[in-house]
């Protein structure tokens, strides 16, 4: 909020994603560790480290559309070579973590917020209970912060880029946000967001025209089955296209179009009673059952708290002579293939 406000009295022009990235990066860190990046160098760190194993992990390999190429090897043993190298770095900045908080070292080059204990000092005293390895826990804290650093940031980019296409919602938005915060508040908190509708409305409609994971992880059918007239052996392996059902009009009405409203019970939304645990097939932004995003009660919180402070402390204008150009990068995570750029101006 520091560098957007300095931004907004120099009338300036900011990234908005980067901001949004620095900010869920933090959060991150001072949920798993209980601390946050002192330097920007370590920030790029972690930054780097998620952007890697994701291009890794989503990019294009040839050997998967051409067999005979897999037969010479050349192309997979580049692979393992990247997967190794990776591996090597986040494997470093993990026991660097882990014996830190073995040691109970404060001194390193990080910020202690709170003495409280955060993820890492969880997951050291349940280890033995549970059977876990030092490699499981380096396994699970790999997860978190892959799978936390940029989505986060990614759904707030592609919501206010709608938003910036829409006065009207924006300012609708916006009118809302600010008639729930008590005057003198510096901060907008969880318990401001309960009477936020059109907020988490808003949120919901992002997230559905422009879901973070475009494809649900590989999930292996169990027994055989048959759907819809196809039969399914067992062993089969199903990926589920959450971006292909989250804009098929035989469910949504004006599938493509941002309409915040079909979310919200004042206004007779068709999908009011829609919400993200899985129980509405045609909305599986985080996947549904036993194996749906564990980390989305706490994603959903970030934006919430996020998209409501961006909201509330600025007004939005685009920089003079310019459009926002919503074209996406398909990989393992979508992306925005042009910068949003954004010039805030401090709310009065």
């Amino acid at each position: 909020m520091t560098k957007i406000s300095k931004a907004a009295t120099a009338s300036a022009v900011v990234d908005i994603g980067q901001i949004l990235r620095s900010f869920t990066n933090d959060m991150i860190c001072r949920t798993v560790s209980g601390k946050c990046p002192r330097d920007d160098r370590q920030k790029r760190i972690f930054q780097e480290l998620a952007n890697e194993t994701s291009l890794l992990l989503g990019g294009f390999d040839i050997e998967e559309y051409f067999p005979v190429v897999a037969r010479v090897g050349l192309v997979g043993k580049m692979m393992c070579v990247k997967a190794e190298r990776l591996k090597k770095r986040w494997d470093e900045l993990l026991e660097e973590l882990i014996n830190d908080h073995e040691n109970d070292d404060h001194s390193c080059n990080l910020i202690s917020d709170q003495n409280d204990e955060d993820f890492v000092d969880i997951l050291l005293t349940v280890r033995q209970e549970y059977g876990f390895t030092r490699e499981h826990v380096k396994a699970i804290l790999q997860d978190v912060f892959f799978g936390g650093i940029d989505t986060s940031a990614l759904i707030l980019e592609f919501t206010i880029a709608e938003l910036m296409q829409r006065p009207r919602l924006l300012k609708k938005l916006q009118d809302e946000v600010r008639a729930c915060i008590p005057k003198g508040q510096k901060i907008v908190s969880e318990v401001d967001i309960n009477n936020m509708a059109y907020l988490r409305a808003v949120i919901k409609e992002g997230i559905r025209l422009h879901p973070v994971a475009p494809v649900l992880a590989p999930h292996i059918s169990m027994d055989d089955c048959n759907i819809d007239g196809y039969m399914i052996p067992s062993g089969t392996r199903v990926l589920v296209n959450v971006w292909a059902i989250g804009r098929d009009p035989r469910f949504w009405e004006d599938a493509e179009e941002f309409v915040p409203e079909r979310f919200i019970d004042s206004m007779s939304g068709a999908a009011a009673n829609v919400n993200f645990r899985g129980n509405d097939y045609q909305y599986l932004p985080f996947g549904s059952g036993r194996r749906m995003c564990p980390g989305m009660n706490f994603g959903i919180a970030v934006v919430e708290i996020m998209l409501a402070n961006l909201m509330w402390k600025f007004d939005w204008t685009l920089p003079p002579g310019t459009e926002i150009d919503m074209s996406e990068v398909f990989g393992l995570s979508v992306h925005r293939k042009e910068k949003l750029l954004l010039v805030p101006k401090q709310h009065e």
